[in-house]
């Protein structure tokens, strides 16, 4: 097997939970191969560098083998190879997401069972 397609081996890698999902990454340009955008029918060869954008972050990966079959996650880590500097990134992201305070979002109508007692609470404590 010489190549395969770009979304068939997006999804047997396990970047995408569809194909249809990563035939649409690659038509609006959350793909690169090589530095270049990747349409969905583009051919991946093994050797090639490809960049990822999805909901899971920005990879950098090296694909080193071909498959057009999706299997286990265990099996589809063996497929490419994420570069030191996508992955050092990722973790910085992450350790800057988890250090940001979390904020509960103001709730909308008449308060809950919950949020009376809280108010309740509060009151008699003033």
């Amino acid at each position: 097997m010489t190549g395969v397609r770009m979304d068939k081996w997006l999804w047997a890698a396990r970047f995408f939970k569809t194909r249809t999902l990563a035939r649409r990454a690659c038509d609006i340009g959350r793909i690169e191969c090589n530095g270049q955008r990747a349409k969905a029918a583009r051919e991946v060869r093994a050797g090639d560098l490809l960049q990822v954008k999805n909901a899971g972050g920005d990879f950098q990966v090296e694909v080193l083998v071909l498959s057009e079959m999706r299997g286990p996650a265990a099996v589809a880590q063996t497929l490419y190879r994420e570069t030191e500097a996508s992955r050092e990134l990722r973790q910085k992201l992450t350790e800057e997401r988890q250090a940001m305070p979390h904020f509960e979002a103001l709730r909308e109508g008449k308060p809950s069972k919950r949020d009376r007692r809280e108010i309740d609470r509060l009151r008699r404590r003033v």
